[in-house]
């Protein structure tokens, strides 16, 4: 294994493949806090170069963190395909990238070699990858799920409607949600970040939102976001819970400050659907982003686009309904500006494809980033031409609850007008029904709260 190399008669030497990796990736401030960024252009550069001529076996025998060592290594190794493994296991990972590409290579032929692909693999080829490219391979790839609805069809566009209030009040979430639902977003799911985490709030939220579903005829499914444990609890005192949620990282050691590990989620897995409301098989919700091992120093020096294909591959497990990425939400300590937070959405978009996961984007960002609203209306907009199955949905795209910025309810009939997709097949009929959208298109009571009268 080659990982030393000559240009402009500078030498380049690089001792390991997770130090290569980390030097090859496109800048973020995250990576330059924790010192594993190229120091230059020119070796950026040296670094995609080498790392395009290793073999898919010089990765997979060098993986970033051991297998003995961590439960994310693991998962990935355990679920890999070794017959598939075997069979291109001698191409380079620019022949891969090419392959990827290829005008010939169809939908069916990716998610076949997909299954012989680790994490680190799928970081690397996206590092040789330019934006167009990145939108390219990631309109090839579309993985289907169902929970009540379900997501990734062609054609269609969903949105996580976010009724989100400040003190959980019940009034202002229902007036949330409503002017979320009139405005057609919602199909993905009704998902409320609570302020309380107690058994007890959740199972209220739960209830509130299940129940206006229940009596509106609403083709969807609910989620509150709080902590895995708290919603497994709530569930097993017999909450209404279609989907249930938790935040990953790509570390054993991120996810144990997460309070969560896989024999956790082997049992909210099992509990969902044992108990939960909907009709699956997909009850799984997750939520990601570069970064979120720098913040809790439980990188192990790996840089933050390896950790995040790697959080994919862990999320793979468990056969999610969704997988939301959020890079952007952390704030400029790992990406720092609106460049960096629109390289990050394309590379994740498709690193979660390649990973096998039915991926949606929030490009988000915080007010203290060098990033504003134009930024993630571009990243809203690339993502959804490279196939992303769904954004979030918060009033006027300011969460009062979490105060940072995301994608509005006016940003998602955007998004569908202007890229001709519709809402997933079961709601959008419903939607008819309620003579919100007619043909595709959102009609005058769009936006009009008293059809809830």
């Amino acid at each position: 294994m080659k990982l030393s190399g000559r240009i402009k008669d500078q030498h380049f030497q690089f001792s390991s493949v997770t130090e290569l990796l980390a030097k090859a990736s496109e800048e973020k401030s995250g990576d330059r806090m924790s010192k594993v960024a190229a120091e230059s252009s020119l070796e950026r550069v040296a670094a995609k170069w080498i790392l395009s001529e290793l073999t898919l076996k010089d990765i997979y025998e060098n993986p970033v963190i051991p297998y003995e060592k961590d439960e994310v290594t693991r998962v990935i190794y355990d679920q890999i395909n070794n017959h598939i493994y075997n069979e291109i296991a001698h191409w380079t990972v620019s022949y891969l990238r090419e392959y990827i590409l290829d005008h010939s290579t169809t939908s069916s032929a990716l998610k076949r070699i997909s299954r012989g692909l680790t994490s680190e693999m799928i970081a690397a080829v996206a590092k040789l990858m330019s934006s167009i490219d990145l939108v390219m391979a990631s309109q090839k790839i579309r993985y289907q799920a169902h929970c009540n609805t379900t997501i990734g069809e062609p054609g269609r566009l969903a949105f996580r409607c976010q009724p989100n209030h400040p003190t959980d009040k019940s009034e202002g979430i229902l007036a949330s949600l409503k002017e979320g639902l009139s405005y057609g977003s919602g199909d993905a799911v009704i998902g409320i970040n609570p302020n309380n985490d107690s058994v007890e709030s959740v199972s209220r939220l739960l209830t509130i939102s299940h129940e206006f579903i229940q009596k509106w005829g609403i083709p969807t499914q609910n989620c509150v976001l709080a902590h895995i444990t708290t919603q497994l609890q709530a569930l097993k005192k017999g909450a209404p819970m279609a989907l249930m949620f938790q935040s990953l990282a790509g570390t054993e050691k991120a996810n144990r400050d997460f309070g969560v590990n896989k024999e956790l989620l082997d049992e909210a897995s099992y509990y969902m659907m044992k108990m939960g409301t909907s009709s699956g098989p997909n009850v799984m919700y997750f939520e990601t982003g570069q970064g979120s091992e720098v913040s809790l120093d439980a990188d192990h020096g790996v840089d933050m686009q390896t950790l995040e294909s790697r959080t994919y591959g862990y999320a793979r497990h468990w056969n999610p309904f969704m997988v939301n990425n959020v890079s952007g939400f952390i704030g400029p300590e790992t990406l720092f500006d609106g460049r960096q937070m629109i390289r990050a959405d394309l590379e994740d978009l498709f690193m979660g494809k390649l990973n096998g996961l039915p991926m949606g984007i929030a490009p988000t960002y915080t007010n203290h980033m060098e990033s504003d609203q134009n930024d993630q209306e571009i990243a809203g907009m690339l993502t959804a031409l490279a196939g992303a199955n769904f954004y979030m949905g918060v009033p006027g795209g300011d969460d009062v609850m979490l105060s940072y910025q995301d994608t509005s309810f006016h940003d998602d009939a955007s998004l569908r007008e202007m890229l001709g997709f519709r809402p997933l097949r079961e709601f959008e009929i419903w939607l008819e029904t309620m003579g919100i959208m007619e043909n595709g298109r959102l009609t005058p009571k769009a936006g009009d709260l008293s059809i809830f009268n």
